[in-house]
């Protein structure tokens, strides 16, 4: 009887992995035909599934660092209109603000997947020292 309890459980944990790898791989989609930023932030809004399961499954962590990786190497520099009229002083400071801007929105997305990446490691470690307390 607990072999076929034990099979049950096997069975609907692995339709609910299958759901999983589902979701994400359909927000992902979505994101990119949407032109949207790709990173573990909007995938995890997307799909609904946690930060740690995506960082926790190597395919699916490798495929978000690859897709956000391509898509900051292909966006191109906006371009400025050009500024009739104004010293090129304004002109050199103007850009030099869009640059640190830009360099600013690149630093803080690396700081947010870093620290939802740790946020996933804690819940994960939580969860084996929970694990290793019930089992004691």
């Amino acid at each position: 009887m607990n072999g076929d309890r034990a099979e049950t459980l096997r069975r609907a944990a692995q339709r609910k992995t299958d759901a999983a790898e589902r979701r994400v791989d359909d927000a992902i989609r979505q994101l990119v035909r949407a032109g949207e930023a790709i990173n573990f932030r909007s995938v995890q809004r997307a799909s609904g599934c946690s930060i740690s399961y995506l960082y926790g499954k190597p395919e699916v962590r490798r495929r978000i660092e690859k897709l956000r990786d391509a898509q900051h190497t292909a966006q191109p520099q906006r371009e400025q209109p050009p500024h009739e009229g104004t010293s090129s002083v304004v002109r050199t400071l103007t850009h030099q603000l869009n640059e640190l801007r830009s360099r600013h929105q690149h630093e803080t997305q690396e700081l947010r997947d870093a620290l939802a990446a740790a946020q996933g490691e804690i819940l994960a470690l939580r969860r084996q020292l929970g694990s290793k307390g019930r089992a004691a």
